[in-house]
Order: structure tokens, then sequence, then C-alpha cells
């Protein structure tokens, strides 16, 4: 017992000498507190081009190479990315398409898959499904009409500047540059998706996606947005109550840009 009691008071006084030295160490820590400036110092293009491109030696960033491709093929004019007081969406690699493999299982190219149809124009009957058409996962924007791809990528340029100092939990309804009442070609299932102006009475509903030949439009009605915070640690930036940005706030010297890496869907409500 008395051995123990002598170990045991070695052990405190060797706790006690060590323990000044450790909060010594601790106080000198040098902490500097640093903010991240959002500011890019380029338009919302120059930001977009220098970031969507391979260049051996040089860098490997590509993750706007896909939005790009789309703006090229639909010919958007690139001035409406250098025009004052916007607010840009913008579509990393994997809102467009994902991989497996060569196979496409993910983003618009895989949401809004393209109908298969005959030399006539017809679609062919899905095989699984005799009473549904037939679809596959894009390959490219040029398997979509070019007026839907423009139409979509105008869907995504916003009046207004809009980021977290102005925006909070409830959705803030803004307006884009897609004209009111554009309706999607025939070309995809984004045809089939039936839209409304207002959100279901059904809060369960909420962020849900119909679809129906026969009553799809594709694009939101009245061509607007619903942008708001969702009330967590992160404070992630939400896009028509269905997905949440990658990275949002960054500042160009035109406008908010936020980059979202799923689907963004054309519409804010479907019921």
């Amino acid at each position: 017992m008395k051995k123990n009691a002598i170990i045991f008071f070695g052990l405190v006084i060797l706790l006690a000498a060590l323990t000044p030295g450790c909060y010594k160490r601790q106080k000198d820590y040098d902490y500097k507190k640093v903010t991240l400036d959002p500011h890019v110092n380029m338009t919302a293009k120059e930001y977009l081009l220098s970031r969507d491109t391979f260049l051996a030696g040089v860098k490997n960033d590509t993750i706007f190479r896909w939005m790009r491709k789309g703006i090229e093929y639909a010919g958007v004019d690139w001035s409406e990315y250098e025009k004052p007081n916007r607010t840009y969406i913008f579509l990393h690699t994997n809102a467009v398409r994902t991989l497996s493999g060569s196979t496409v299982n993910g983003g618009f190219f895989f949401d809004y898959p393209i109908i298969v149809k005959d030399p006539s124009g017809n679609p062919y009957p899905s095989v699984l499904n005799p009473g549904q058409d037939s679809m596959r996962a894009a390959k490219s924007w040029n398997e979509y009409s070019q007026q839907t791809v423009k139409n979509y990528l105008l869907s995504l340029i916003i009046e207004g500047q809009y980021t977290f100092e102005n925006l909070g939990v409830p959705n803030k309804t803004v307006q884009s540059l897609l004209p009111p009442g554009t309706v999607a070609g025939n070309d995809s299932k984004l045809s089939y998706v039936v839209v409304q102006t207002e959100p279901s009475p059904d809060a369960s509903q909420q962020g849900t996606i119909v679809f129906d030949k026969a009553a799809g439009k594709g694009f939101d009605p009245e061509g607007k947005v619903n942008l708001k915070l969702i009330n967590n640690a992160n404070a992630p930036l939400n896009i028509n109550d269905k997905i949440d940005a990658r990275t949002a706030g960054i500042l160009a010297t035109n406008g908010p840009i936020h980059v979202f890496d799923k689907t963004v869907h054309p519409f804010r409500y479907s019921y």
C-alpha cells in the first residue's frame, strides 16, 4: 500500500511539472484567422473560360467544359456572361453528365434522356414498357435541339444579384432570362415535365417531379427561379427546392456565381 502511494504522488508531481510547459506551448501558438476572398476579379465569362480547358503542363481544370460546349452549341451570346447586375448558375461537369466507365449515369443527360425515334420521327415504344416511349441517356448536347439547350442555359442566368447577403431561409422568387411561356422541344423527357406557377398545397410534394407526355411543358411557365438558404451549419444555397450548390457566392465583377454539380431542374414546381 505504501509503495502504491509513493507511485501515485510521483505521478502527481510529474504532471504538475509538465502542465506549465504544455500551457505555454498552447498559449504561444500564433493563430491567424484567414477569410478566403470570394472575389475572382474577372467577369463570369472570363471565370468560366478560365476553368474549362485542359492545357498540358499548365493546368488540369475542366469543370465547366461541358457547360461551355452547351453554350457554343446553342449559340448563346457570350455577352450575356459579361453584362452587369446578374446572378449566374454554373454547371459543374457532373451537373451535365457523370460517367461509370463509358456509361452516363447522372446529370442532365441522364435525368432528361433523349427520346429514341424512328426515321419518320415517331418514338419507338419501350421494350420494357410498351406503353411508354423508348429513351436513352444523351451523349452530347447536340442530341437535343439547339433551342432546348439555349432555353435551358437562359434559365440559369438571373436578373439581379442574389447571394448570401440578400437570401434567406424562405424562397426568393427571381426572374431568369428564360422567356415566360417557353415550352421544351419534344426531343427529350424534359418535355414530359408538368410545371406549375404556384407550390402544391400538399407540402409533401415539395421538390417532386411529375411526368406526363400530354401535359408536360418542361420549363418554368414564368421563366422564374427560386433561391434560398438551407438552415443548417453549412447554410448551403438551394435552387428550386431540389439541390444545394457545390460552391456558392463566387463574386465575379459583374455578379455572383453559384456552382452546382447535380442536375439543375429548370422549373420551380411540378405536381
